[in-house]
């Protein structure tokens, strides 16, 4: 302050009173008068020399003398050149900074420890925005915020896109990653993989989709750089066969999950080495499309020990033989989880061996396997002791007898069974048969699309299932109400979740007799497009479902009526409505819809085309928490 009262020049007036007081008065600025010659001007600003003409060596050690990685972060945003320079530093470039007074290093600060922490942060690029230069930014910008755990690249930018330099900057300045996908990037080749490999050795995930540049010598340095390694994904991978999975299988014992699916150099030798492993931890392995034969099955039924949950998809290559020996070996005891798909080699003899050697099997999936029959679903629920879920997607072998032979092959482990485009389950065209006992443990029954199910098998399929809490029954236009009554009156233990869709048959006197005997327990009910149901379901509805909190409507034969009914009745737990397709409902039910709105999270009125736009805003703005979709 001294300093300033007394300094004085042209144009500055000082008060005495005021320096007495110790206080002054503010003084006039002088002015600065710029050249009249502007190439005057210009060579005073040659003169000054910017910090952009240093070269990157004097850079680098100024960067690496900067005392926190929040400023080195905030240097990268001053041009690409710096931002580059600063992302391609690695931890062992940063000077260490000693203790004032004490000839040793300085105890690093908070924000320094983080750097090399867990590695939490995560983040994704797609399409355009997937660069190097934002690749640098992340490798500049996460070091300090606690390091960077997790990246996902999807595509690339067609223009200035991802490439191997943009890789090896986040090898160098995230070393903290462990988890990797890349997915439709063909400008990324060995070279990238290989720098994270070495850089990033707490890897722990890698994901490989539709990367054709990328061979067995990326895949190699994974395995002899990254010794954490627990999951693989490989699909679509031209370039990656038998001798990158070998590697894998010996320099990497934490490996726990495998998935290769459309990588036509994979063969029995790769599996082999991955499963046959003295170190082998695995326990998910999904194989798909691949040319690998019997040979693969063999040894995965005789190493896989630790094997939990097993996906076989379109192995052209492998026969009957190979299932039964993978069952038969009985290496396969801890596996609960099989699912396999478009595989001729699954038969009712191969499944029966399968249920025989896993003990453990509680959920079977078999989708598009064109050589089971009745025979072999039968024995399956028969021998597999513990099986619990059971899901049949487009097999045409299956008849309403197999089913029936299911439910009551396993009256008290079975819990949930799915039928889905099974075609060939159809209504017995003679009188029923005598049925078995009932399955008391079912408490999940769906059937979708099979055209031929209508109401005498849903009758007799209904009465060995009392105990259903989930019944789905969607696109079944042969069920009507003289099929669904029967089935509603064996229930004892109260409906949960009902889906009708599709079913367009079901009138009011059905809906009426579920939610009557159900509204205690029904949280979930979707009739989407029961073209008969009518205000009259919905009264009752409003009268017996107060633990309802998803319904759905649309396409019913609803009008302003059976809303304002609704509304009328305090439904505390409604939280999903759809009114969608609904051509009845118009704007008359705006004050209805309100009402409702103020409790819900969500509210379908699409293609309600009777309901204006002046409607949906209102019921926008008084309806803020609730999503409106029109």
């Amino acid at each position: 302050m001294p300093a300033l009262v007394n300094c004085a020049g042209d144009g500055e007036f000082f008060s005495k009173r005021c320096m007495e007081l110790g206080r002054f008065t503010p003084v006039k600025r002088s002015r600065i008068y710029a050249p009249n010659d502007p190439g005057e001007y210009a060579a005073r600003q040659k003169k000054q020399v910017p910090i952009e003409v240093l070269p990157d060596e004097c850079l680098l050690e100024i960067f690496g003398r900067l005392a926190s990685g929040r400023e080195r972060s905030t240097c990268a945003c001053v041009s690409k050149r710096w931002l580059f320079l600063v992302s391609s530093m690695s931890r062992s470039d940063f000077y260490k900074f000693p203790v004032a007074d004490k000839d040793v290093e300085m105890v690093p600060s908070e924000e320094e420890e983080q750097s090399e922490g867990d590695g939490y942060l995560s983040r994704c690029l797609e399409g355009k925005k997937a660069t190097d230069i934002r690749l640098a930014a992340i490798a500049a910008g996460t070091s300090h915020r606690g390091g960077l755990g997790k990246l996902s690249i999807r595509g690339s930018n067609p223009l200035r896109g991802i490439t191997n330099l943009g890789l090896s900057l986040v090898a160098r300045g995230c070393p903290s990653l462990r988890s990797l996908s890349l997915w439709s990037i063909s400008s990324i080749g060995d070279e990238g993989l290989v720098d994270i490999a070495r850089g990033c050795k707490y890897l722990e995930k890698i994901d490989l989709c539709d990367c054709p540049e990328i061979s067995d010598k990326g895949l190699l340095a994974i395995a002899e750089n990254c010794p954490r390694l627990t999951a693989l994904n490989l699909e679509s991978c031209l370039r990656i066969g038998n001798e990158g999975l070998g590697a894998i299988g010996r320099l990497c014992p934490r490996l726990k999950s495998i998935s290769i699916k459309d990588c036509p150099l994979v063969g029995d030798r790769g599996i082999a080495s991955l499963v046959s492993s003295p170190l082998s931890m695995l326990n998910r392995i999904k194989l798909q499309n691949l040319n690998i034969t019997d040979f693969s099955l063999a040894v995965i039924g005789h190493y896989g020990r630790t094997v939990s949950h097993l996906f076989l998809g379109g192995l052209k290559n492998t026969t009957e033989k190979g299932f039964w020996v993978m069952g038969n070996t009985e290496g396969l005891k801890l596996v609960s989880s099989l699912t396999v798909v478009s595989c001729r080699g699954i038969t009712d003899f191969s499944l029966e061996a399968i249920a025989w050697g896993c003990i453990c099997l509680k959920q079977v999936c078999l989708r598009k396997c064109c050589s089971v029959s009745d025979n072999g679903v039968v024995a399956l629920a028969r021998n597999a002791t513990s099986l619990e879920i059971l899901q049949l997607d487009e097999l045409r072998g299956i008849t309403l007898v197999g089913v029936v032979g299911m439910i009551s092959s396993c009256r008290k482990k079975m819990r949930s069974l799915s039928l889905v485009n099974c075609n060939g389950v159809k209504d017995f065209s003679g009188g029923a048969p005598i049925l078995p006992k009932s399955c008391t443990s079912l408490r999940s029954l769906s059937v979708r699309n099979c055209s031929g199910f209508g109401n005498a098998g849903l009758t007799m399929v209904g009465s060995l299932c009392p105990s259903l809490q989930h019944l789905e029954l969607t696109g079944l236009c042969g069920i009507t109400n003289a099929g669904l009554l029967p089935l509603l009156e064996k229930c004892e233990g109260g409906l949960v979740k009902v889906n009708l869709s599709g079913c367009f048959n079901i009138t009011d006197k059905a809906i009426s007799a579920l939610v009557r005997q159900n509204g205690g327990t029904l949280e979930l009910l979707n009739l989407d497009g029961c073209r008969k149901v009518t205000d009259e379901s919905l009264v009752a509805i409003s009268n017996n479902c107060f633990m309802l909190n998803d319904l759905d409507l649309s396409k019913c034969a609803i009008t302003d009526s059976g809303i304002a009914t609704l509304s009328e009745t305090i439904q505390p737990n409604l939280q999903i409505l759809s009114f969608s397709g609904c051509s009845e409902v118009t704007d008359k039910s705006g004050s209805s819809l309100g009402l409702l709105a103020r409790n819900l999270l969500g509210m379908n009125l699409q293609n309600c085309h009777s309901i204006s736009n002046s409607t949906i805003e209102f019921l926008a703005e008084i309806s803020w928490r609730c999503d409106i979709i029109s």
